[in-house]
């Protein structure tokens, strides 16, 4: 039986756009000099992650799914998705913008790359004055109007920018083009999947000259045009209650700020949880055994476990799992 809160080593990526929040604010140790995104819990194929505390230290988590089955993912989750881990967590600094991108549905993802979908969602952790989000078009448009502008350099014209602060939280769906802006740090929860389509990249190039690869023709069939004001996400922050900011059918992410010592009921879930600490510090304990958890670490709680208690001075977490 797995029955104790799991860390995992973070997996660093270097990026074009990254910077140096993930080391010098989240604590994160790396050589790189353009760290963009840790990786935190991923079940990507040459990038899993492999386990950093405990009885199961050094074991990688597809080793532990093999092994513990629905103890660990939870009866239906195992049931769905079998050995594969269903989501990606990750977090992601931006010290400039982003590609403009997007994301294929589950169908075309499928029949193109024999991947799942990606659907998302942010949680802005520290934010830059003036940092933005694009998320979305400013206006209704079509393929023509969108290729007009694309082809004409006068993409951005078309791209809806939203100014963003620590605790803003957004919802992308798949199709809906969105960039991070630089200055930007934040969580990802998001279905495990590494399928971007590249629409528009600042016309940065690198060291050679060389631009990176757009995919302008593969995004046409998975663009949503339609402007949709469906991005934002509203959630209430009670200390000691978990609050829900995002519920799909592939993950649901509660806010939860804990001061003191709570107890949390996950009998009745039949899920892991995923605690992400997004400010402060805590202590969880599972079936007595403790591990800390402090801004920019995260924990996976197995799917057997029942009960967990939570002591901390201040602290918010994240707290994700799927119905």
């Amino acid at each position: 039986m797995i029955n104790y809160p799991i860390k995992f080593q973070p997996i660093l990526q270097e990026k074009i756009w990254g910077g140096n929040k993930l080391r010098d604010i989240l604590n994160k140790e790396t050589e790189f000099e353009n760290v963009g995104e840790s990786w935190e819990i991923s079940g990507v194929k040459d990038f899993i992650s492999v386990v950093a505390n405990g009885s199961e230290e050094g074991k990688k988590l597809t080793d532990l799914i093999t092994e513990y089955k629905a103890d660990l993912l939870g009866k239906k989750i195992f049931e769905q998705f079998g050995e594969d881990f269903p989501l990606l967590i990750k977090f992601i600094d931006a010290k400039t913008d982003l590609s403009v991108q997007l994301h294929p549905n589950d169908k075309l993802a499928k029949e193109r790359h024999n991947s799942f979908g990606k659907t998302e969602m942010w949680y802005v952790m520290q934010a830059d004055q003036g940092s933005r989000l694009n998320i979305g078009f400013s206006k209704n448009t079509n393929k023509v109007e969108y290729l007009d502008y694309l082809n004409g350099g006068k993409i951005l014209d078309l791209l809806n920018f939203e100014e963003v602060k620590k605790g803003d939280s957004v919802f992308i769906n798949t199709g809906k083009v969105h960039a991070i802006g630089g200055g930007i740090l934040l969580a990802e929860i998001q279905q495990t999947s590494d399928i971007t389509y590249r629409i528009y990249d600042w016309d940065r190039v690198d060291a050679n000259g060389n631009g990176r690869e757009l995919h302008t023709d593969l995004a046409l069939d998975a663009i949503d045009f339609e402007k949709k004001d469906d991005y934002k996400l509203e959630y209430e922050s009670n200390a000691n209650e978990s609050s829900n900011i995002a519920s799909c059918e592939y993950f649901t992410t509660n806010f939860l700020p804990v001061e003191g010592e709570i107890v949390k009921d996950y009998s009745n879930l039949d899920s892991f949880v995923i605690l992400m600490c997004v400010d402060g510090a805590a202590e969880v304990e599972v079936n007595g055994n403790t591990e800390s958890i402090v801004r920019g670490q995260t924990i996976l709680i197995p799917a057997i476990t029942e009960t967990l208690k939570i002591k901390a001075e201040k602290s918010e977490l994240l707290e994700v799992y799927i119905k």
